[in-house]
This record gives structure tokens, sequence and C-alpha cells, in this order.
């Protein structure tokens, strides 16, 4: 599941973007706001026409505004023949969002600072039968960080999930903040674990639960009960950096 992005250069000067869905102010779509900074600050005289594709659910915490961000830069760069290095993308994706940098990249990174400091790793993890389920209501990322009162004490296991290769130590330090402001996730988490998943996590600030599941036959049973509560909800796996 990804969302999809198509560059058309146009004559005309201006930007346009199209979408298969209703619920996006173009105007204030970091796509658009992305597309016009590349054109006025290189100096580009085309335009262009983006269409794209939402399959991603929009402000859910699975990255999918950022992610769209990122292929929007990558795009351009090439449809508009700018030649700009990895420096100049990494600017421009630190100048929208925290997380965009990652997304210039893919694979397996560690994010510091506000997140777009990334330093990949070498690793890569094999993971089939991720259930993705959302309860239909968004969570404001500011909210969700002002919610963590003791960040720095925050045990992150980082360290072990990738030296031990163990997904049980997956933490989200904003999870116990959103829990207690929506008991909905908690109770997402909780009957992820109680139907078979090994591990149930808060996805960036939410509203997205990602379970991980040993097989397909207990994601497949999560699915089928968060389909009859009308949750949104994907079976997702893990895919290696080409």
């Amino acid at each position: 599941m990804h969302d999809i992005l198509n560059f058309t250069l146009t004559k005309k000067s201006d930007v346009r973007i199209l979408t298969n869905t209703n619920f996006i102010n173009h105007k204030d779509n970091l796509v658009y706001k992305v597309a016009l900074f590349i054109q006025q600050e290189y100096k580009v005289n085309s335009g262009v026409e983006i269409y794209l594709e939402k399959n991603i659910p929009i402000a859910a915490g699975l990255g999918g505004g950022s992610s769209d961000a990122a292929q929007t830069i990558l795009g351009l760069n090439k449809v508009w023949n700018l030649d700009l290095s990895e420096d100049e993308m990494d600017k421009i994706a630190r100048s929208f969002g925290s997380d965009i940098n990652f997304f210039l990249h893919g694979g397996i990174a560690i994010g510091e600072g506000r997140g777009e400091k990334t330093t990949p790793l070498e690793t890569h993890f094999d993971i089939d039968n991720i259930v993705l389920v959302n309860p239909g209501f968004s969570i404001a990322s500011g909210f969700a960080y002002s919610q963590v009162s003791d960040y720095e004490n925050f045990d992150h296991n980082f360290a072990k999930i990738i030296n031990e290769r163990d997904l049980r130590f997956c933490v989200n330090a904003l999870q116990p903040g959103v829990e207690q402001a929506y008991p909905q996730i908690r109770d997402i988490v909780s009957k992820m674990e109680s139907m078979g998943a090994y591990k149930s996590v808060l996805s960036g600030s939410g509203a997205t639960v990602f379970g991980l599941c040993p097989d397909r036959k207990s994601a497949r049973n999560i699915a089928d009960y968060y389909s009859e509560k009308k949750y949104w909800h994907y079976i997702a796996k893990t895919t290696k950096k080409e």
C-alpha cells in the first residue's frame, strides 16, 4: 500500500495538483507547497501537473504526507532536470517536515533531532503479516508530542531491536499519552494482542495501530474483526530497499 504520484510537464508555468480524493485542500497540500518552492527556488520556467493517488489514510500516523513530499522532491528533480545533490534535496526536505528526509532514502535508519537527521543502517527485517488498524479519527501530532512527560528517560530499546532482531522490543514514546487521551487506541492495542499479535504499537502519532502477527491466520482474524467494526484496516509486509 502506497500513494502514487505521476508528473507531467506543462507549457503553462503553474503547478497543478490532481487527486483521487475530495478530502485534500490542494493549496495547503504538502506536495503543492514543495513543488511551488522548488519551482521558485530554482527558477523553473515550465509548469507541472502532479496526479496524486492517495491510498494511505490522511493524518493517520503512517507518513503518507511526508512520503508524498519526498517523492515530489525526487520526481521534480528528474522531470525538471535539476540535478540536485543529496544535500540539496535533504535541505529542502528539512524545511518542510521532520521525517521527509527518511523517505528520501528509505530502508532502516536512526532518526535524530526532529527526525530530519537520519543515519542509514545496513540491516533489514523481513516481516510479514503486519496488521494496520485505524479507528477513523485523526490525532494532531502537536498534541501527541505534548503528552510526553519524560522523554529523556524513556527506554526506546533501539539497540535491542537491532542487535537481537527482536521486534517485541518495539515501543513508541507517544503511545502512553495518546492512550490516556484516546482510550480507543488502548483497546485496539489490547485486542490485537489478545487475538494473536505478538506486539501491537501505536504508529507515529496515531491514530493507526500496527500489530505484528506470527502468521497469516491471526492477521486475517484481526482484519476480519475490525472489518465488522467498520474500521479501516490493511495487512502489510516489509520490502527490502533496492
